[in-house]
Order: structure tokens, then sequence, then C-alpha cells
């Protein structure tokens, strides 16, 4: 029975890790849910650990994927448009790995901004502001899902 949930585990970090990189998946708080079945198996882990320390990564990881790609479409000129264009096109660029991973949110971003009424000069610039801003919260959400895996699989035994 232990192993079965050492294996529902892992598949939870796993699906965190992964949804880590997609934005209709909430990675963190899976990758969470994953260390809390091992914390209850085996209690490798402090209470200060669980819920501090990784509560405020998972909070911190929520804010910031939301804060971030906002913040860096306003500092380079873009509207919500291109933060949605960034999403639709990360969604669509799943379908093209691995090259679909990096066109596809800055082309979304691109298109969103110019049905936003931008120029294209505006569009592109605007567009590369909601593409880092994006990349920068994904790869924070990355690390966090990464550590948490870390943890996991280095503390099954």
């Amino acid at each position: 029975m232990e192993l079965i949930w050492i294996i529902l585990g892992a598949v939870f970090v796993i699906a965190g890790l992964v949804g880590a990189f997609l934005p209709i998946v909430p990675g963190l708080p899976l990758s969470y849910v994953g260390l809390l079945i091992l914390q209850l198996l085996h209690a490798p882990f402090s209470i200060t650990f669980m819920l501090v320390w990784l509560g405020v990564v998972i909070v911190f990881g929520f804010v910031l994927d939301n804060v971030i790609p906002a913040w860096a479409t306003k500092k380079s000129g873009g509207t919500a448009y291109g933060v949605t264009g960034s999403v639709i096109g990360l969604i669509a660029g799943l379908f093209f790995p691995p090259i679909g991973f990096i066109a596809g949110p800055l082309i979304g971003a691109f298109v969103g901004e110019m049905i936003s009424g931008q120029k294209s000069d505006r569009a592109l610039k605007s567009a590369l502001g909601a593409f880092a801003g994006f990349m920068a919260a994904t790869g924070l959400k990355v690390m966090a899902a990464g550590m948490i895996t870390f943890y996991y699989f280095t503390n099954l035994g």
C-alpha cells in the first residue's frame, strides 16, 4: 500500500513540474501535494519547512506568476492583449515542440498587440516585453517545482 502512495506522490510532483511550464495547470500546488504525501508517509521534513518555507515559495511563485508578466508588459508599453496573446500562443505552441514553447508566446503576444491597435514596431517591443515577463515567471516556477521534485526524490528512503 505504501508503494501506491509513493507512486501517487511522484505523479503529483512530476505533474507539478510539467505544470510549471503550462499556465493552465497549477504546478506548484500539485508539487506540494506530492511532497505532502511523502511527509505523511515518512515525515522527512520539519513542520517549519513544510508550512513556512514551502508555503512562502508557493505563494511567492503564485504572486510572481501573475505580477511579472503584467509588469514587464507595462514597462515595454504593452497592453493586456499582449499578455493574453502570450498565454494563448504558449498553449498553441505546445502542439509544436520544442520551438513552439518559445515561438508561441512571442508570436501570440505580437498578434495580441496588433489586435489592440499597436503599430508593428511598437507591437514587437511590447511583445518582447510580454514574452520576457512570461518566460521569467515560468523560469521561477520551474526552479521552485524542480526544487520540490529534488526534495521528493532525495527523501524517499
